[in-house]
Protein backbone atom coordinates (compact mmCIF):
# COMPACT_ATOMS: atom_id res chain seq x y z
CA UNK A 1 0.00 0.00 0.00
CA UNK A 2 2.90 2.80 0.89
CA UNK A 3 5.28 1.71 -1.67
CA UNK A 4 8.00 0.27 -0.34
CA UNK A 5 7.17 1.68 3.91
CA UNK A 6 5.05 -0.43 6.29
CA UNK A 7 2.97 1.98 8.05
CA UNK A 8 0.51 0.71 10.75
CA UNK A 9 -2.99 1.95 9.99
CA UNK A 10 -5.18 0.35 12.99
CA UNK A 11 -5.36 2.56 16.09
CA UNK A 12 -3.26 5.47 15.16
CA UNK A 13 -2.69 7.86 17.76
CA UNK A 14 -4.73 11.18 18.25
CA UNK A 15 -1.52 13.30 17.57
CA UNK A 16 -0.37 11.09 14.29
CA UNK A 17 -3.99 11.60 12.98
CA UNK A 18 -3.11 16.01 13.89
CA UNK A 19 0.31 15.17 11.63
CA UNK A 20 -1.43 13.47 8.75
CA UNK A 21 -4.64 15.64 8.56
CA UNK A 22 -2.21 18.39 8.88
CA UNK A 23 -0.21 17.13 5.52
CA UNK A 24 -3.36 16.47 4.03
CA UNK A 25 -4.67 19.70 4.12
CA UNK A 26 -2.13 21.09 2.21
CA UNK A 27 -3.75 19.57 -0.70
CA UNK A 28 -7.39 21.01 -0.32
CA UNK A 29 -6.25 24.18 -1.74
CA UNK A 30 -6.47 23.21 -5.72
CA UNK A 31 -3.65 26.30 -6.15
CA UNK A 32 -1.10 23.87 -3.81
CA UNK A 33 -1.86 20.53 -5.62
CA UNK A 34 -0.99 22.60 -8.82
CA UNK A 35 2.03 23.67 -7.37
CA UNK A 36 2.81 20.44 -6.14
CA UNK A 37 2.17 18.92 -9.77
CA UNK A 38 4.58 21.17 -11.24
CA UNK A 39 7.34 20.80 -8.56
CA UNK A 40 7.04 17.14 -9.48
CA UNK A 41 8.56 17.71 -13.00
CA UNK A 42 11.02 19.59 -11.66
CA UNK A 43 12.62 22.56 -9.54
CA UNK A 44 11.64 26.24 -10.64
CA UNK A 45 11.64 29.84 -9.06
CA UNK A 46 8.34 31.37 -7.77
CA UNK A 47 8.39 33.46 -11.13
CA UNK A 48 8.53 30.48 -13.23
CA UNK A 49 5.79 28.78 -11.21
CA UNK A 50 3.60 31.76 -11.41
CA UNK A 51 4.19 32.07 -15.22
CA UNK A 52 3.58 28.15 -15.57
CA UNK A 53 0.51 28.29 -13.53
CA UNK A 54 -0.99 31.48 -14.48
CA UNK A 55 -1.17 32.37 -10.58
CA UNK A 56 -0.06 35.68 -8.99
CA UNK A 57 3.21 35.65 -8.06
CA UNK A 58 1.81 37.16 -4.73
CA UNK A 59 -0.44 34.13 -4.33
CA UNK A 60 2.77 31.09 -5.74
CA UNK A 61 4.86 33.00 -2.75
CA UNK A 62 1.89 32.71 -0.18
CA UNK A 63 0.93 29.38 -0.87
CA UNK A 64 4.52 28.57 -0.76
CA UNK A 65 5.15 29.05 2.62
CA UNK A 66 2.46 27.18 3.78
CA UNK A 67 3.75 24.11 2.06
CA UNK A 68 7.51 24.99 3.34
CA UNK A 69 5.91 25.02 6.75
CA UNK A 70 4.53 21.42 6.41
CA UNK A 71 8.09 20.81 4.46
CA UNK A 72 6.10 19.28 1.20
CA UNK A 73 8.38 21.82 -0.38
CA UNK A 74 11.91 23.00 0.12
CA UNK A 75 13.43 26.27 -1.26
CA UNK A 76 17.66 26.37 -2.34
CA UNK A 77 18.87 29.86 -2.65
CA UNK A 78 20.58 29.89 -6.51
CA UNK A 79 22.38 33.40 -6.68
CA UNK A 80 19.46 36.28 -5.92
CA UNK A 81 16.63 33.33 -6.75
CA UNK A 82 15.16 30.57 -4.76
CA UNK A 83 14.38 27.87 -6.37
CA UNK A 84 11.46 25.62 -5.15
CA UNK A 85 10.93 21.86 -5.35
CA UNK A 86 9.52 18.83 -4.08
CA UNK A 87 11.02 18.41 -0.07
CA UNK A 88 11.39 14.19 -1.39
CA UNK A 89 9.93 11.70 -2.92
CA UNK A 90 6.89 11.05 -0.37
CA UNK A 91 5.77 14.13 -1.27
CA UNK A 92 5.78 13.15 -5.19
CA UNK A 93 3.96 9.71 -4.23
CA UNK A 94 1.17 11.66 -2.03
CA UNK A 95 0.32 13.40 -4.68
CA UNK A 96 0.23 10.81 -7.15
CA UNK A 97 -2.12 8.98 -5.42
CA UNK A 98 -4.11 11.22 -4.22
CA UNK A 99 -4.86 11.94 -8.27
CA UNK A 100 -4.84 8.13 -8.66
CA UNK A 101 -7.81 8.02 -6.22
CA UNK A 102 -9.66 11.09 -7.55
CA UNK A 103 -9.59 9.65 -11.19
CA UNK A 104 -10.87 6.04 -9.88
CA UNK A 105 -14.04 8.30 -8.21
CA UNK A 106 -14.08 9.42 -11.64
CA UNK A 107 -13.73 12.61 -10.27
CA UNK A 108 -10.99 13.59 -12.57
CA UNK A 109 -10.72 12.51 -16.95
CA UNK A 110 -8.71 9.42 -17.41
CA UNK A 111 -6.43 11.48 -20.25
CA UNK A 112 -5.96 14.36 -17.12
CA UNK A 113 -3.63 12.19 -14.97
CA UNK A 114 -2.61 10.32 -18.01
CA UNK A 115 -0.92 14.05 -18.81
CA UNK A 116 0.73 15.01 -16.12
CA UNK A 117 4.50 14.34 -14.60
CA UNK A 118 5.05 11.72 -12.72
CA UNK A 119 7.37 11.40 -9.94
CA UNK A 120 10.27 9.82 -9.83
Amino acid sequence: MSRGHQVELAFVSSQDADAVAETMHALSTPSRVRILSRLAAGPVSVGKLANDLHLEPSTVSQQLRVLRHLRLVVGTRRGRHIVYSLHDDHVGVLLAEAMAHAEHLGLVPVTSTRRRARPA
